[in-house]
């Protein structure tokens, strides 16, 4: 039997987009492919100031569980998913391609240039390190403020100490459904001000 979230994916994607795979990338830094409940990003971006030219970026995108979100929802905007993984990224783009406002992007974020984008979503999706280089870079390239949406249970807020243009808009814990006092995710929401 399909959980809500399979149910919603096949209503926007025609497909169940979760996985339980490991990933072939771990040596680059790579997590785990991990699709966000449908309720987790109610809550993480359902109340973002998304307007006409917003452009949301989906680090680590998968098979597309945000893009799902963000055109089921009728956000206004774009929204962009980027994998590294060529066969995730490749199953994401052959459903989201019916959808003018959603784009895939196969490779790794670090090559992509992030100017322009005006929301970025990140749920665990490399290590520290990767996310320090990430941050540099985003603070080297946005042209405008940039919400950023992160969740990790790694405790990589540490990559944020000494970061003076970013300010914190909300952050707490969430338990992921079916993994209720396993490991609650901790999230916050910074907008950097270049």
């Amino acid at each position: 039997m399909l959980d809500v979230d399979a149910l919603r994916d096949l209503a926007i994607a025609g497909r169940p987009l979760g996985r339980a795979e490991k990933t072939r990338h771990a040596a680059k830094g790579a997590h785990d492919p991990t699709a966000t409940p449908y309720s987790v990003l109610e809550d993480l971006l359902g109340g973002l100031d998304f307007d006409a030219g917003s452009h949301l970026l989906d680090v680590g995108c998968g098979a597309g569980r945000v893009l799902a979100y963000f055109v089921g929802s009728g956000l206004p905007g774009f929204v962009t998913g980027v994998e590294l993984d060529a066969d995730l990224a490749a199953e994401a783009v052959a459903w989201s391609m019916r959808y003018k406002q959603a784009n895939v992007i196969s490779g790794s974020v670090l090559d992509l240039p992030l100017t322009g984008y005006t929301h970025i979503y990140l749920f665990n999706p490399f290590d520290t390190p990767v996310l320090v280089a990430f941050l540099d870079k985003l603070e080297r390239e946005a042209t405008g403020p940039t919400t950023l949406v992160h969740m990790s249970d790694n405790g990589e807020w540490v990559a944020y100490a000494g970061r003076t243009r970013w300010v914190t808009l909300r952050e707490g814990f969430l338990e992921l459904p079916g993994e209720e006092g396993d490991c609650p995710q901790h999230f916050t929401i910074r907008r950097f001000q270049p």
